[in-house]
This record gives C-alpha cells, sequence and structure tokens, in this order.
C-alpha cells in the first residue's frame, strides 16, 4: 500500500485570465472552461484546477491572496483507499465521498486522496553521453520550442512545524524522508521506491504557513531550456533559472505564477530505494543550487536577459 503522486492540484486564485493563459503557455491542456473555474492537464491526465478564490467546492486558504488549496494524491486501487480512510478518520478535517478520502494537515492545507486518474505515458527522452557511457550514437540532442510537462511532480510548502508536517505524511500515508535540512526542511517521497521528493516542508522563522512552489516534471534537461525560453518569449517572468540542485540533482527553472507563487520546470532528479539514507544540509545558496542564472534567458536572444544578441551569425563576429 502506497500513495503513487500528486493526481491533482486545486488553486483559488483572483485574476482567472491571466491563469489561463499562463497555464497554456505552460504547455498544459485546458480539459475544462467555466466562467469561475478552469481545468487543466498534463501529458500524463494530471489535473491542475484553477478557481475563483471565494469559489465554494475550494477548502479554506492557508495564507491571504493567490495560493494552492488542495492536493489530491493517487493511490492504486480501492482497498488501498479503505485503509487510508480508517488510518485518517480521526483527524481534524476527515472528509470522504465522491471517490476521496481526506483530512487537514497540520499546516491547515486540504489533503485528499482518490484511486488514480492519471494514465501511463511513453515519452522519448535524450540520450546522453558521458566518458564511461554513450548512449547517444549518430544523433543530436533534441531541443524543444517549448515545453509538455507530463505531470505534477512535487509541491513545496512553508509549514509552522516542519517535524509535525513530516510525521502527518510519513505516520498517515507512509512517505519516507530523503533529505532534511534540521529542524527546518523536510524532503519526502510517497514511497521508498521513487524520486527525491514529492513534497517538500520548509520552515521559515516566522514559521508563517504558505505556498513556495509548484514543480512540473519534463522529459530532460534539454525541455527544461525550451519550455523556459518559451514562456520567457511569452512575456513571463523568471524567479530564478535555469540552474541545477545540488540535493536532488535536478535542473531547475522557476517562474512566477499568477495563481500563486512561483512555479518550476524540472528534469532528472535522483530515484532513491529503500537503502537511501537519507543526508542533513545546512540550507544555503550554494545548497540550493550548484549553479544558477538570474533573471533567466531571454527566449530570442538566448542569453541571459539585458545581455544582448550576438553581433553576428557566429559569436567571433565582430563590428567593424
Amino acid at each position: 500500500m502506497s500513495v503513487l503522486g500528486i493526481d491533482e492540484i486545486s488553486y483559488g486564485a483572483d485574476d482567472l485570465p491571466a491563469c489561463r493563459q499562463f497555464f497554456l503557455d505552460w504547455g498544459l491542456s485546458l480539459a475544462d472552461e467555466q466562467a469561475d473555474r478552469l481545468v487543466f492537464e498534463t501529458l500524463n491526465g494530471c489535473r491542475v484546477i484553477v478557481a475563483a478564490t471565494n469559489h465554494p467546492d475550494l477548502p479554506p486558504a492557508i495564507e491571504a491572496g493567490p495560493t494552492l488549496r488542495e492536493v489530491v494524491w493517487g493511490v492504486e486501487s480501492e482497498a488501498d483507499l479503505a485503509l487510508y480512510a480508517d488510518r485518517i478518520r480521526a483527524l481534524p478535517g476527515f472528509v470522504q465521498g465522491n471517490g476521496r478520502i481526506g483530512c487537514t494537515d497540520p499546516n491547515g492545507l486540504a489533503v485528499r486522496l482518490q484511486l488514480t486518474q492519471k494514465r501511463d505515458v511513453q515519452m522519448h527522452s535524450a540520450e546522453y553521453n558521458t566518458w564511461d557511457r554513450k548512449g547517444r550514437i549518430n544523433q543530436a540532442s533534441p531541443a524543444y520550442e517549448r515545453a509538455q510537462p507530463i505531470e505534477v511532480g512535487h509541491v513545496v510548502f512553508f509549514v509552522k512545524d516542519v517535524q509535525a508536517c513530516e510525521r502527518f505524511y510519513v505516520d498517515n500515508f507512509g512517505f519516507a524522508a530523503s533529505d532534511r535540512y534540521p529542524e527546518r526542511g523536510a524532503f519526502l517521497r510517497t514511497a521508498p521506491d521513487g524520486g527525491h521528493h514529492d513534497i517538500f516542508l520548509l520552515q521559515r522563522p516566522d514559521k508563517h504557513a504558505g505556498l513556495n512552489h509548484v514543480a512540473f516534471t519534463v522529459r530532460d534537461i534539454h525541455e527544461v531550456f525550451g519550455g523556459g525560453m518559451h514562456i520567457s518569449r511569452c512575456g513571463w517572468d523568471t524567479q530564478l533559472g535555469p540552474g541545477r540542485h545540488p540535493v536532488s540533482s535536478a535542473y531547475f527553472w522557476y517562474f512566477k505564477n499568477p495563481a500563486g507563487a512561483l512555479v518550476e520546470y524540472y528534469a532528472d532528479e535522483d530515484q532513491l530505494t529503500a537503502d537511501w539514507q537519507p543526508r542533513e544540509f545546512e540550507p544555503g545558496p550554494t545548497v540550493f543550487a550548484e549553479w544558477a542564472i538570474d533573471g533567466g534567458l531571454d527566449g530570442n536572444t538566448r542569453r541571459q536577459k539585458g545581455a544582448g544578441a550576438a553581433d553576428g551569425k557566429f559569436l567571433t563576429d565582430k563590428k567593424h
């Protein structure tokens, strides 16, 4: 019995037209549209809902302004769902109905479980050549003009009590700790075998609750770049990136999101098993990013924003 990953997320937002354009530019497909509610899908059917802040279907917010209001996790079977229901029945905010169960986590977030609605997808990704492994022969690596996210890979929240939140997800849903910032942060994956983290809980000094970002999985580093440059061409603002995380090894690019906080394209995270021993890190800029470009790349010039374009067809061309 284990949680498989994120099946659906719901935002409460003020400017739905801006959110509609942003997530279409981001590479999601629009599955349903109403005046006060938009439903998007990733390639594997993971749903992203953006509803008006006062929409009656939205649970209470953990912070003021546009933010994430609900996370729905997928499970493999109805039997698993019944077992989890028995486990969380006495917890605050317990709900059951319409194929879902749920409760409220210690941070005030609405947490739900359902039989997974995601579908398997077969994707061709880039091969890599290293000194001891040549996976790409007689072919060039791909270059993408935009991204098509495969799924919502992880969510990151600022939490009031990181230890209480970690215990909640580990004790009730079987999540496993991957790495930690002692007494400050916990990277958790849904099962012993899986990607580095499905949720990251970060306790700020002020201990206020909030959303940090939602991360969308893409195929490879080339799609991180292609997607990020497309979003830049569309006029959306980079928060940080592209870059690479030392803790999870993933490549990233963060953008500001009109639905709340940030969104991330990422690829190539570490894959872990039950043999993995969680590490402890002292948080800091060099722990967050091995390297990163502040302000992002300009989608047209393909260089850091504000750097300007090359003078000619070749970088060696000079103006006379």
